[in-house]
């Protein structure tokens, strides 16, 4: 017992530490957000490395999205003769919930782990020392601005998600039925109103801010040895993954009660 309690306590002590650092990590990234210069080119040059070239998978995914929840539900709703509330059942489950999630998974999968490895590659080359030692602000220059172009471009990534998955509902009802866009269009949005939209938006911000965060933490404080750079790769998926889960049960339960 004395064993098993000890192994508990270390791994529970592990993870408060764990936990100190990445936050006085992040308040030290906080305070680059405010400190002039700001690398505005890097981080515009990162929103595009980042953000553009996901807009592919993004996109496809979306449409998938799109065309199987509405496959799934339609026959559901036409053995109860409510068809008709398909645009609208359809528009709230992928605008509120389905898009902004499924897209952060897949940005915490390609755009964390990417920063996870660069960045321990960049530690485990000492490129980041030599940063340092020439007088330039890594934390600057590296972190905040990979940063900054996740927390921008991941709610925008979102969007173009949410566009793309409700022309694939339409395509699934097009194949199904005869339902015209116009029709399609006035049910799906008139079941969504500002409460359903701003939530939403508002999650892919604080998503895209911790997958920038995980990406950067890991690989920042890689430690020596090319085998810390997969390991920097792997755990930034992960935690970023279940930190987007975390701040969804968190957002769902704030909306709930206002």
């Amino acid at each position: 017992m004395a064993s098993s309690s000890e192994k508990y306590m270390g791994g529970f002590q592990k993870f408060l530490v764990e936990t100190g650092r990445l936050y006085r990590f992040t308040a030290n990234v906080m305070k680059e957000f405010f400190r002039s210069p700001f690398e505005h080119q890097e981080a515009v040059r990162q929103a595009y490395f980042l953000g553009f070239k996901s807009v592919s998978l993004v996109s496809i995914t979306a449409l998938i999205m799109g065309l199987v929840l509405t496959l799934q539900s339609r026959p559901t709703l036409a053995a109860f003769g409510a068809e008709s509330l398909l645009p609208g059942m359809i528009s709230v489950s992928l605008i509120r919930e389905i898009v902004p999630v499924i897209t952060a998974l897949l940005c915490a999968g390609r755009i964390s782990s990417g920063i996870g490895a660069e960045l321990g590659s960049m530690r485990v080359t000492e490129q980041i020392d030599a940063m340092e030692v020439s007088g330039t602000n890594p934390m600057n220059y590296v972190v905040a601005s990979r940063i900054l172009a996740t927390t921008i471009m991941v709610p925008i990534l979102v969007l173009i998600a949410d566009v793309i998955a409700l022309i694939g509902s339409f395509i699934a009802i097009r194949i199904s039925g005869d339902m015209p866009f116009i029709l399609f269009y006035r049910n799906a949005m008139g079941a969504l109103d500002l409460g359903d939209f701003i939530p939403a938006v508002i999650k892919t911000v604080f998503f895209g801010f911790f997958i920038g965060l995980i990406g950067s933490y890991k690989g920042y404080n890689a430690t020596r040895g090319t085998e810390s750079v997969g390991r920097a790769a792997n755990e930034s998926v992960v935690l970023a993954s279940l930190i987007i889960f975390i701040l969804d049960l968190i957002v769902v339960q704030i909306v709930n009660v206002f």
